[in-house]
C-alpha cells in the first residue's frame, strides 16, 4: 500500500464565533492555509501510480475557487470555520470523487494542524476535565 499527497495553499480570512469572549480568534484574521489531500492505494501496474495528480487537482479545483481569497464564515457549511470543521467540510466534498481518500490535513500555521480521517471524532474534554 502506498500513500500519495497533494498539497494546496489557500489564502482566506475567518473568525471563530464560538470561542470565549475576549479570545483573539474571535476577531477577523487570515491564514495561508495548507491543505494536504492524501490517498492510499496500490500503484496501477501499467502507469505505475496510485492516481494522477492532475486528477486530484481537477477534483479539488471547485473547492479551491470556493475557499481561496474568501471569508470562510460566509461559505455554506463553514459558519464556524475551525481547522477541524474545514477538514471535515473538504472530506465530505471529496470522498465520493477521490477513491482511496485516506486523510485531509489542514495547517493554519507552520506549527498547528488538524488531520481528519473520515471517522466520527471522539468526544472532546470539557474545560477543567482531566484525561
Amino acid at each position: 500500500m502506498m500513500e500519495i499527497v497533494r498539497e494546496f495553499t489557500i489564502e482566506a480570512a475567518h473568525r471563530l464565533p464560538n470561542v470565549p469572549e475576549g479570545h483573539k480568534c474571535a476577531r477577523l484574521h487570515g491564514h495561508s492555509f495548507r491543505i494536504e489531500i492524501c490517498l492510499e492505494g496500490e500503484p496501477e501496474p501499467e502507469r505505475g501510480w496510485v492516481m494522477d495528480f492532475f486528477d486530484v487537482d481537477r477534483v479539488f479545483q471547485p473547492l479551491f475557487e470556493c475557499l481561496d481569497h474568501h471569508y470562510l464564515n460566509e461559505v455554506e457549511g463553514l459558519e464556524n470555520p475551525t481547522s477541524e470543521n474545514l477538514a471535515r467540510w473538504i472530506w465530505q466534498r471529496l470522498v465520493s470523487k477521490l477513491p482511496g481518500l485516506s486523510k485531509i490535513t489542514v495547517r493554519e500555521t507552520c506549527s498547528t494542524a488538524c488531520v481528519y480521517r473520515g471517522h466520527s471524532p471522539l468526544p472532546s474534554l470539557k474545560d477543567g476535565e482531566a484525561l
